[in-house]
């Protein structure tokens, strides 16, 4: 059983590496324990609202029941980084409104609760304050998504150097394996322990669901 207060920011090292499909699959793997899940992407680019369907916050509203300003009330249509994508809207990130309404949910919901970041973890929110600063501020268990391409291990250990400069440290890093990578998950894997520190690390199967009911039990496990 969940304990109280088991909360996650699932983080990346950059885009389009698989966050939403893994905070998706890793909640829906809880319900079907009859764990209480709540998945959020506070903020969001590339929305489009004709197409809302589409969008990462329709794939967390399992059922389609939530209002979107409770999945995703910062929303921007052009695909872009949070912070140019808020500026050709004439906009900007309030980061202690972001940060506050991030808390706010955490202190409602005593069951599961995963909070998607947006990109990779040194995204630009506003001038001052990249996707790094928020889970910092936030201070939840983070979870570090990359991808088994050629130039995923630099860019891993990138990102858990720029984490660790602010004082985090993720609870687990996720390879997700990357769709006609020349370099296989096991090598991926192999590379990249040396250089870790002790943070666990587990590999994904591209679209592989059984990998996340795993994924989910490992999170539900955390003290």
């Amino acid at each position: 059983m969940v304990s109280m207060g088991t909360h996650f920011f699932i983080s990346a090292t950059g885009t389009d590496l698989g966050k939403t499909w893994l905070t998706a699959g890793v909640a829906a793997a809880c319900r079907a324990r009859g764990v209480a899940v709540r998945s959020l992407k506070p903020v969001m680019s590339g929305y489009d609202v004709e197409r809302h369907e589409d969008s990462d916050a329709a794939r967390l509203d399992v059922g389609g029941t939530l209002a979107i300003d409770s999945i995703t009330p910062w929303r921007f249509n052009a695909p872009l980084s949070p912070d140019l994508a808020a500026a050709q809207e004439g906009r900007k990130i309030d980061f202690a409104e972001l940060v506050g309404w991030c808390r706010k949910q955490d202190e409602a919901n005593p069951g599961l609760l995963l909070v998607e970041g947006i990109g990779g973890v040194m995204v630009p929110l506003d001038a001052r304050h990249t996707v790094r600063d928020w889970i910092a501020a936030l201070a939840i268990p983070s979870v570090l998504v990359c991808g088994s391409y050629l130039g995923s291990l630099s860019h891993t250990l990138t990102a858990l150097a720029a984490l660790r400069e602010v004082g985090v440290v993720p609870v687990l890093i996720v390879v997700n394996e990357s769709a006609c990578s020349a370099v296989s998950l096991a090598e991926t894997m192999e590379s990249l322990a040396p250089h870790l520190a002790g943070v666990p690390l587990v590999t994904l199967r591209r679209d592989n669901t059984e990998d996340l009911a795993t994924l989910a039990d490992h999170l539900l496990r955390q003290p």
